[in-house]
């Protein structure tokens, strides 16, 4: 079956690469899996048998029929449908279990997944993500490093991310011009232990990474906040004036936008 572009399809072929995903995922034989983009079922084949359940979402229609009559799995169920528009929260799951996803994540859309996955933190435990190796180094990265920013920021404060190995194009069919990487998220939200509220500090954030190039406090008065305001803010949480919002933690963040809700 002929790929198409437009979908970002480049399907795994890597037999190796299979088995160290499905490691990564830990026992799932009693817990409920998503996998996201099955394709032509590379994965799926080693996920079913090991899964409890396991539902496929598979947005290219010839390639969700074509999985429904290769498996006859009871406990699969492949669903037709984007992702983006998929209910993470209309899967059944036993009381006090979340699901497991897994995925190859179509280049083109990898950010909007990982915030749809954020948004639905709730009944997720742990994500298993094929990435770009750009989009991974951004997503791990740490205060201070080149790939520090919004995307960082955002997706940690969701639960810690790390980085298990990369792939080259080779490993895939047809081969992407990119590298791929493959990261473990865990969803434990930072919201409450940090102090800081998701919808007032989100939009902080968002404010903070602007424009990269300008220092926090310019892209924060820029956003139109009082300049007075913004150097008290970041006074009190003991931070330079002149810094920039890609060397400061988290913490940090959390902090200067505690001190912006005193005032």
């Amino acid at each position: 079956m002929p790929t198409k572009p437009k979908l970002g399809q480049n399907f795994l072929h890597d037999a190796q690469a299979v088995q160290r995903i499905v490691a990564a995922l830990g026992d799932c034989s009693h817990e409920t899996v998503i996998e996201i983009g099955p394709g032509r079922g590379v994965l799926t084949h080693a996920l079913a048998p090991r899964a409890g359940n396991l539902t496929a979402l598979e947005l290219d229609r010839k390639l969700a029929s074509q999985l429904r009559t290769e498996f006859s799995s009871e406990n699969l169920t492949v669903v037709n449908q984007d992702v983006l528009e998929f209910d993470f929260a209309s899967i059944p799951v036993e009381d006090g279990k979340r699901l497991v996803v897994v995925g190859n994540l179509p280049y083109y859309i990898t950010s909007p997944i990982l915030l749809k996955l954020a948004a639905s933190h709730t009944v997720l435990d742990r994500a298993v993500l094929m990435m770009q190796r750009e989009v991974a180094d951004r997503v791990a990265a740490e205060s201070g490093s080149r790939d520090y920013g919004l995307l960082s920021v955002t997706v940690q404060m969701y639960g810690p991310v790390e980085k298990l190995f990369t792939l080259p194009p080779e490993a895939f069919s047809p081969p992407p011009q990119v590298h791929s990487c493959v990261v473990r998220w865990r969803f434990a939200p930072r919201f409450n232990s940090l102090g800081v509220e998701e919808s007032g500090f989100l939009p902080f954030v968002r404010q903070a990474f602007a424009q990269k190039r300008k220092t926090l406090a310019n892209n924060l008065r820029a956003a139109g906040m009082a300049p007075a305001t913004v150097t008290q803010a970041l006074t009190r949480a003991g931070i330079d004036p002149q810094s920039r919002a890609e060397a400061l933690p988290i913490e940090a963040l959390a902090e200067i936008w505690k001190n912006l809700q005193e005032k």
